[in-house]
């Protein structure tokens, strides 16, 4: 059995999204405040922001309910929701709350960005959902992406006292 963040990188794998697609999201939205943020520091703050037991248990349940919903494995009426992403669910942003609090409350106004924006894999993850079920997935991503910024500018802002 493999590690639970090797688990965790192999659900996201198999869901379609990479740790550099989280990456690229990260530089996007943080590119603009720290000159010559490379795609590889971002993907490093991914990296240890998905090292964190928390974070992985957030990404697993996400990923788990949004399958389970696509094989039918749900019941009703929870189904129907989690299949439409009902704009008053959630629960799936709740989820994605967990991590972007991670490193604190500029994690939550880089999540709102994203999740309104929906760049990069986000927007690819909303277009596929007539594929796949990714109510949770989309969220996940984002709220990963939100919090390896903030560990990015915890740490730009830490190192340039």
């Amino acid at each position: 059995m493999l590690p639970v963040y090797d688990q965790v990188v192999k659900m996201l794998a198999d869901r379609g999204v990479t740790l550099q697609d989280v990456a690229e999201l990260v530089q996007e939205i943080q590119s603009c405040y720290y000159d010559n943020l490379t795609v590889a520091e971002c993907l490093d703050a991914v990296r240890a922001v998905l090292s964190k037991r928390e974070v992985q248990n957030a990404v697993m349940t996400g990923i788990v309910l949004d399958t389970l919903a696509e094989r039918g494995q749900v019941p009703e009426p929870l189904a129907r929701i989690i299949l439409t992403d009902d704009c008053l669910f959630g629960v799936d942003e709740i989820l994605a709350l967990a991590i972007t609090n991670v490193y604190g409350s500029i994690g939550l106004t880089n999540f709102g960005y994203l999740d309104k924006l929906k760049p990069g894999i986000l927007r690819r993850l909303n277009d596929d959902k007539d594929q796949k079920c990714n109510t949770f997935l989309d969220d996940l991503v984002a709220g990963l992406a939100a919090a390896s910024a903030a560990r990015i500018a915890h740490r730009y802002v830490s190192s340039h006292k």
